[in-house]
């Protein structure tokens, strides 16, 4: 009886405690377009420009701006991390292996992509929950597709931009430029 006491009171108390929440973006695992499991910890101590991006977006275009930044700097160690979301008007409605196909094909994209997730709402991947909660200077829901995050090299959220920012746009690359330098 004491045992069956002690794991009940046990088990509440571990349910009952909140989860902690990550302290860097290196903390997670996520699928791959692929469907093979990626630790971001494979990122540490590089500059990752992260982006929730849709292959029927107004902004779509910007797959073009993004590899261009990624073979820019990929040698300087910025990682482009796409990640697909159908949360702003059906725009991402494809499999992960329709878009892929859409990406190498259409944008000669070799950036790291990720299977697709939800940037928000009630089902908001925990990757997206840090990226908009993480750092208290640029919490906010994500408002559309191509928002970006940039992460440092210790995975802290250092910079947000909205969708209609370039990505070779002077504030984004000046921002990519100072986190390489950190």
């Amino acid at each position: 009886m004491k045992t069956r006491f002690l794991f009940s009171t046990l088990t509440a108390l571990v349910c009952s405690t909140p989860l902690m929440a990550a302290d860097s973006f290196h903390e997670f695992t996520v699928k791959d377009i692929d469907g093979k499991d990626l630790a971001l910890t494979a990122f540490k101590g590089k500059t990752i420009l992260v982006v929730n991006v849709a292959s029927q977006c107004g902004y779509t275009g910007q797959y073009a701006g993004l590899q261009r930044l990624h073979e820019r700097f990929k040698d300087q160690g910025l990682v482009v991390l796409g990640i697909p979301a159908n949360n702003f008007g059906g725009q991402e409605p494809g499999s992960d292996a329709e878009i892929k196909a859409f990406c190498t094909t259409d944008y000669g994209v070799t950036f790291p992509m990720l299977s697709k997730l939800s940037a928000t709402g009630a089902d908001q991947a925990a990757v997206f929950t840090f990226l908009t909660t993480s750092n208290p200077e640029l919490t906010g829901p994500i408002n559309w597709n191509f928002e970006k995050f940039l992460i440092d090299k210790s995975g802290k959220v250092i910079g947000r931009f909205n969708s209609g920012a370039e990505p070779d746009g002077d504030e984004l690359v000046n921002a990519i430029k100072d986190g390489l330098s950190r």
